[in-house]
């Protein structure tokens, strides 16, 4: 696929901001799976650059990493149902929900509302059933994306903050790589909107004025912004990064539950957090390094190795990056660094 000639400025709605095509709830919620993301009704326009009757665009404090892929999020909600409200984990959402995600990269990460090339969408459809994922890939013109669900690769090119040039081969997700994250327990879910992940302190009261919940306490913790020193300390900021980047499937319930290592933001300091543990199997993935974190030695320490390494048998998260997240690296080696 080639770089876009024109510019592509995408639009990432605001609480409430809709235009009056209605979505077919039908479809989200029957058997079918629909070649084209315009069967759904959900975006309009070229890239999908508005979103439809009560679809909401929405943010979150700290964004799973995805190759340095910029990332537009929207939720839909039928009529007269509402989400149940979580304190903790993801939020209920009722049966014929969609969560949206596309994905896309400006040409200059400098400016990056510039040049952008949209790249996929991604739906999770709520049915009876459960989560069905589906990915769809945007024809170069942007009038419409088609479903991969065996997925697919895109060469991506982009200048980088520090003026470098970078390339990777970009993975659309299979439906498998799709459970692969988002399994819980044995069943998909969703992994970002968590009350905690929405808080910016706006957005969910917006939210909730918009009639979208069945009810709202007072008072919401938030996640901080992962590389925003306002919005908390290295401690918390790094924990916030393994949250969302990491806990989907480090945690008591999720495919890496067996590792003993589970990165969850409830986890307290401990064993169970990195600190100071063996790995469950000893092997080329933990890099001749004795623990997960040792604590004052980012360099021994096998979570920074599996981090900084692009090896498919070593990498970790193991799926959705081809890339090393520097910035990420740099904030748990300081982490790890002040810990004594």
């Amino acid at each position: 696929m080639k770089r876009l000639a024109a510019a592509v400025v995408l639009w990432a709605g605001s609480i409430g901001a809709s235009a009056p095509v209605p979505v077919d709830d039908a479809l989200i919620t029957g058997d079918a799976l629909p070649q084209t993301l315009s069967e759904f009704r959900l975006l309009a326009g070229t890239f999908g650059r508005s979103a439809n009757d009560r679809v909401t665009a929405y943010t979150l404090n700290t964004p799973l990493f995805s190759d340095y892929a910029e990332k537009w999020r929207y939720l839909y909600v039928p009529k007269g149902q509402k989400i149940a409200w979580r304190d903790d984990g993801v939020l209920e959402f009722p049966v014929g929900s969609v969560l949206i995600k596309s994905f896309g990269y400006p040409e200059d990460m400098r400016q990056r509302t510039r040049n952008v090339r949209l790249l996929e969408t991604r739906l999770l459809l709520r049915r009876a059933s459960g989560w069905v994922a589906l990915p769809y890939v945007w024809k170069e013109d942007g009038s419409d994306a088609v479903l991969k669900r065996a997925g697919t690769r895109i060469p991506v090119s982009w200048t980088h903050t520090d003026g470098s040039t970078r390339s990777i081969s970009y993975a659309v997700p299979n439906a498998n790589q799709c459970k692969g994250c988002h399994d819980n327990a044995g069943s998909m879910t969703p992994i970002g909107p968590t009350a905690r992940n929405l808080n910016d302190g706006k957005q969910l009261s917006a939210m909730a004025a918009a009639g979208l919940f069945d009810r709202m306490p007072e008072t919401v913790p938030a996640l901080p912004v992962w590389n925003d020193a306002r919005t908390g300390d290295v401690n918390s900021r790094a924990r916030a990064y393994l949250e969302v980047n990491c806990a989907h499937c480090h945690n008591a319930r999720g495919p890496a539950n067996t590792s003993g290592l589970w990165l969850d933001w409830g986890q307290p300091t401990g064993p169970n957090l990195g600190i100071g543990k063996r790995p469950v199997a000893a092997g080329r993935g933990a890099g001749n390094h004795d623990f997960a974190i040792a604590p004052g030695q980012p360099d021994t320490s096998i979570l920074i190795f599996r981090m900084q390494s692009l090896d498919p048998g070593v990498a970790m998260p193991e799926l959705g990056r081809a890339s090393v997240h520097d910035e990420a690296v740099a904030l748990l080696r300081q982490w790890i660094t002040e810990m004594k």
